[in-house]
């Protein structure tokens, strides 16, 4: 293996065996395997892939599409029916909630066992012990069985020592959803740390906002196979084309991308605010044109004032006849802590989306008081669709304008924003 290479997969399948019941297995043993009792499960098949040292890859699907069992190919927890999987660094593993842990044994008993495994001695986790806790904070919870701890306090603990093994390779399966805010923020700047000292970094998501802001590359994977891998906003359009809907159903040919609908006239880049590096993806059905910040009737400030209302309006353009039109907005710190996370549907309820035809033009708007500490912050704006099958991405800007707070009126993010919807015709 090349030594640029973190993790090579090679042709990689695993298939179970599953029986319909118990004694169907001793059945099978008796008669030494001649007459099966069993059916076959394929999870993955024959998937190949590399990553190089330093990458943060995105592993993404919908449920049952096979990214659990590949990470637990990867990390050597299951042995693959065929193919090979070769590792180039030490490995540290955030899977599940509270894998690995015995939950008779306390937080800080976990902690050394976790050690242990991964040929830590007693002394070298002495010395890492102190900062496993801090990071963690759950306080004298570190000493109490960990089956008595919530959700969240688990994560805090599973993730804070696994950052803390000094892995050259960190993979984390879904784990992060638990956190609070301020602790997801923590995560990320570790997460971030670990990458830019060369790491490689797996992540395993349902949030594409978060494979959009971290990941160099992404991984599809969908019944088992491997659909795409490569840049992040392709495979993410990718995705969209693998969410079962059709393109007849949806109204645009699903081969296109975004793009191809982004006019001359488009405005949304010439604002201040705008950061040319956001992520953007789609199927192209609708698309935002333009984007104003006002406060205290101010257009576009270059700086805002905390807690005082503020309005985002935002202008798009339907290219396709949509029906249950959905519009989102989520801000988060630089940190990728979410602050903020709200849509026209969770402030109105699904029974007042709206349907639009193709040339309608579409001006809302979303208020909201930004109780934040001074700095920047990112806001990620979209459009979409409710089907059968979920939410449907028409124009997903991630990351696309830039929030400066420059006068706080409170020290705290907790307080409730308020925030609130309208369209304006």
């Amino acid at each position: 293996m090349f030594s640029d290479i973190a993790i090579s997969v090679r042709n990689l399948s695993k298939t179970y065996r599953i029986f319909g019941h118990p004694g169907d297995r001793i059945k099978q043993a008796l008669t030494l395997g001649c007459v099966p009792f069993h059916r076959e499960f394929t999870a993955l098949k024959d998937v190949s892939f590399d990553i190089r040292k330093g990458e943060t890859v995105g592993i993404i699907g919908r449920n049952g599409s096979g990214k659990s069992t590949l990470l637990q190919l990867l990390c050597g927890i299951l042995k693959p029916s065929s193919g090979s999987v070769t590792v180039n660094g030490r490995i540290s593993a955030l899977l599940e909630l509270g894998a690995g842990f015995n939950p008779e044994f306390t937080g800080r008993e976990n902690v050394y066992f976790q050690g242990a495994l991964m040929g830590f001695t007693k002394r070298q986790m002495d010395e890492r012990f102190d900062d496993i806790a801090v990071f963690a904070d759950i306080g004298e919870f570190i000493d109490q069985p960990v089956r008595m701890y919530s959700s969240g306090m688990f994560v805090r603990l599973a993730f804070a020592v696994a950052i803390h093994m000094e892995p050259e390779i960190l993979v984390v399966d879904e784990a992060l959803g638990v956190g609070d805010a301020a602790f997801q923020s923590k995560c990320f700047q570790r997460i971030n740390a670990i990458r830019e000292g060369g790491g490689s970094i797996l992540l395993v998501t349902h949030a594409a906002e978060q494979v959009a802001h971290f990941c160099d590359r992404a991984v599809l994977l969908d019944k088992g196979n491997l659909i795409s891998c490569g840049d992040t906003a392709t495979v993410l359009d990718h995705y969209i084309t693998h969410l079962g809907i059709s393109a007849e159903k949806s109204g645009v040919d699903s081969s296109k991308m975004y793009t191809s609908n982004v006019g001359a006239d488009e405005q949304f880049h010439c604002n201040l605010a705008y950061n040319p590096n956001e992520t953007r993806w789609g199927d192209g059905a609708a698309t935002i044109s333009d984007a104003h910040f006002f406060q205290h009737d101010r257009k576009d400030p270059a700086a805002f004032s905390a807690g005082l209302e503020t309005e985002l309006q935002l202008f798009i353009r339907l290219h396709s006849d949509i029906e249950n039109l959905i519009y989102g907005l989520t801000i988060k710190t630089m940190e990728g802590g979410v602050v903020l996370s709200t849509n026209s549907r969770d402030i109105f309820g699904s029974s007042h989306a709206t349907s639009q035809v193709a040339g309608d033009s579409v001006q809302i708007s979303f208020r909201f008081k930004p109780f934040l500490d001074a700095g920047d912050y990112l806001v990620s704006v979209g459009v979409a669709s409710e089907t059968p099958s979920g939410l449907l991405p028409h124009d997903r800007r991630y990351d696309s304008l830039v929030l400066r707070i420059a006068h706080p009126l409170s020290p705290t993010g907790g307080i409730d924003m308020n925030p609130s919807f309208n369209i304006i015709h």
